[in-house]
């Protein structure tokens, strides 16, 4: 039987175990997108507890955008000293819930 592909995680450069791969639209489908790129679970809902439909549309719609901001460094840094297949809760933040 086949191995499955494997698959990198964009934001964090980890492999992607199967239960945790998520299809992220590079643009929100609200804003018209229809690229997807796979991402970790953990990564993708850091994503959008973080930023606006609109700030992911408009200025965060690449990995290497999303790498580059402050707080996703953050999260990176720490997510990667877990195992790929590791995942909790996200908790939206408190700029994006006003």
């Amino acid at each position: 039987m086949p191995k499955a592909q494997e698959v990198v995680c964009p934001i964090c450069e980890r492999l992607i175990p199967d239960s945790q791969k998520d299809a992220h639209h590079l643009v929100p489908k609200s804003k018209g997108g229809k690229t997807t790129e796979y991402l970790h679970r953990i990564c993708h809902r850091q994503i959008h507890a973080l930023f606006t439909e609109t700030e992911l549309a408009t200025h965060l719609h690449t990995a290497s955008a999303l790498q580059e901001h402050p707080e996703m460094q953050r999260f990176i840094q720490w997510v990667k000293s877990k195992p790929d297949h590791f995942f909790e809760k996200t908790r939206k933040s408190a700029r994006i819930k006003a």
